[in-house]
């Protein structure tokens, strides 16, 4: 038999059961503090306390809709703190409408609420703050793990072992490790099962590669009379994973290879920042934008706007917006010849326009039109698109999301012109890590990097 296990602290107060209460108590003292700053009143009317009631509600459905709630070990504290912030906000604006819509915005002070959130926020995001910070310091000392036993090939296990020191914060330890050849006998997966038992393991993470599916059902099989946790960590190192993820389908579960990112929540959030954010933009570059047309009128004649056809989000088709920056010309079809230094075709106004990123202004047009986000991946010819698409991996992929005015790879220098294969690869590879790891945090860096080093670059031209 196994040594008797023992409850780690979260186990014993899961966040399921711990956070709700968290919450409640930061809206109801948020609320409190709000009103004696409002009104310079301590006691509560009791139209107020109903506020709070509802307030909290909110909060608590929402949370649970989002799955904040639950289990904690693995969530980085900023993601977290991201998701209770829209949390907040979305429970902001339900509020809000309900008091608009039962016409009673006369009995409440929308100073009031703006308070009792923002307190109530402080007071739920610092608890969380607070506790996952001291639980990872605990972790990384070497206190609170939770034991793991490793089943799989020799080179798969060593690499989930080493994420596992990687990621020290989490709290994981490995009990045991049971290296595998190939499919284990009757006898071998009932010695694997002694062992589990014996290693006191509360999770067992099967890592193998995606041909050893069996091995998992049988495994899982062996276990099913036992508590420990199953996992299975299939190897993925040859294939470009795109926003992977776990979802069920059709009743089915399914492993997500490439999805886009931008569904749910994180729709709502990537358009409420394209519009606002856009809308304000566009206000303050209209009387540049005035100027820019009439001196690209004067200096050459032809259009003052560039259409063209690009690719957009899901493979959709729609004209980007650009300053002209040539000579009217034309080119054979199918066939893009891409802007070079000293390039004969580009207008004296059109080199400088190309050089500080000037010509790309009226894609924020395309942006309020929704066929374009201020930050994603640069959307590319047509005719560039076929060319790479089949010797670029993954290429194709950027295509998940909208494409945008200013993205990850133009931040870190890859602009202009991509004269070589490789230049093509690294573009993409960067495009790709954005899709992957977007959140409005990286919108708003790459927004802010773009304003000190994306308009200008030495390889625009």
């Amino acid at each position: 038999m196994g040594k008797l296990k023992t409850m780690t602290f979260s186990e014993r107060y899961p966040p399921q059961v711990v956070f709700p209460f968290f919450d409640i108590f930061a809206i109801f003292l948020g609320g409190w503090i709000a009103y004696a700053i409002r009104f310079d009143v301590v006691e509560l009317h009791e139209r107020y306390v109903l506020a709070i009631i509802c307030i909290a509600l909110l909060v608590l459905v929402i949370n649970s809709m989002t799955g904040s709630y639950r289990r904690w070990r693995i969530i980085p504290v900023y993601q977290m703190l991201g998701k209770l912030m829209l949390v907040w906000a979305a429970v902001g604006i339900t509020a809000a409408s309900l008091i608009f819509f039962a016409h009673a915005a006369e009995r409440y002070s929308r100073l009031w609420i703006g308070f009792t959130l923002t307190i109530s926020f402080f007071l739920a995001g610092g608890a969380r703050l607070l506790v996952q910070l001291g639980l990872q310091h605990v972790r990384v000392r070497g206190g609170a793990r939770r034991p793991v036993f490793l089943v799989g090939p020799s080179q798969n296990v060593l690499n989930v072992a080493q994420g596992i020191r990687r990621a020290a914060w989490e709290g994981h330890t490995i009990a045991g490790v049971e290296r595998l050849k190939a499919r284990p006998t009757d006898d071998g997966v009932e010695r694997i099962v002694r062992r589990i038992i014996q290693s006191n393991a509360r999770e067992v993470w099967i890592c193998v590669p995606l041909e050893m599916g069996e091995t998992v059902r049988v495994l899982f099989y062996a276990l099913r009379n036992h508590t420990a946790e199953v996992r299975f960590i299939p190897d993925f190192q040859d294939m470009h994973l795109l926003n992977h993820r776990m979802s069920e389908v059709a009743d089915h579960y399914a492993i997500d290879l490439s999805v886009s990112p931008m569904s749910g929540m994180s729709r709502f959030v990537k358009r409420a920042e394209d519009l606002i954010l856009g809308s304000l933009i566009s206000l303050f570059i209209l009387p540049i934008c005035a100027m820019i047309a009439l001196v690209i009128k004067v200096n050459s004649p032809g259009p003052v706007l560039f259409k063209q056809y690009r690719e957009g989000s899901n493979g959709r088709f729609f004209k980007v917006y650009k300053f002209r920056s040539m000579y009217v010309h034309k080119e054979d079809s199918g066939h893009i010849t891409q802007a070079k230094k000293h390039d004969l075709r580009i207008t004296p106004i059109g080199a400088f326009l190309r050089r500080t990123s000037l010509d790309e202004l009226p894609q924020f047009f395309n942006v309020l039109q929704g066929r374009m986000s201020i930050v994603g991946p640069r959307p590319h010819a047509l005719a560039h698109n076929e060319q790479y698409k089949s010797l670029v991996e993954s290429y194709m992929r950027r295509h998940k999301v909208k494409p945008g005015i200013t993205g990850w790879a133009q931040v870190n220098g890859l602009r202009g012109e991509t004269d070589t294969l490789h230049k093509m690869q690294r573009r993409v590879e960067h495009d790709l890590w954005y899709i992957d790891n977007w959140s409005l945090w990286i919108d708003l860096k790459i927004i802010f990097l773009t304003i000190f080093k994306g308009f200008i670059n030495k390889n625009a031209y």
